[in-house]
């Protein structure tokens, strides 16, 4: 689904779908946009070359929210957006580091949170996944021969 199907949905609609209302996927837009443009100078005077990119600036924004609200993998995402998994993997990674690095975007400080007078309006639970810890492989696990008899 397009920034252009989106779009047309009422604000209520739209935050179930994306996760952020209207008006923050718009401040979002526009924080990507800045930042895109005071890229360093080495970066600008180069010239791009290749194909131009599939999807617009806010399609990129959209898949990024779609993968932040319905943690589905680079693999799904693509083949939803028509783009090969690695890429759809790239275009998540620079949303990502570019929301990151513009700090409009983050959540307060530890000292911030533990003040009294500062009420909490929103509790983000980190639900990533781990890996499982495998058991260990040892000398008694392990079928032990002589040379001698290995032919």
């Amino acid at each position: 689904m397009t920034y252009d199907q989106v779009k047309s949905l009422k604000p209520e609609e739209f935050k179930r779908l994306c996760g952020v209302r209207p008006e923050t996927f718009n401040q979002m837009l526009e924080v990507v946009r800045c930042l895109r443009r005071a890229a360093p100078t080495q970066q600008r005077t180069k010239q791009k070359t290749g194909r131009p990119g599939k999807l617009s600036l806010e399609d990129q924004l959209l898949m990024t929210l779609e993968y932040w609200r319905e943690y589905r993998t680079y693999f799904h995402i693509g083949q939803s957006w028509r783009v090969n998994e690695s890429t759809a993997y790239r275009i998540i990674r620079k949303i990502e580091d570019t929301l990151t690095r513009s700090r409009t975007f983050t959540l307060p400080g530890k000292k911030r949170l533990t003040n009294s007078d500062y009420q909490l309006q929103v509790v983000i639970v980190d639900v990533t996944e781990s890996q499982i810890e495998r058991p260990k492989k040892n000398k008694k696990s392990s079928t032990v021969g002589k040379r001698s008899s290995i032919r």
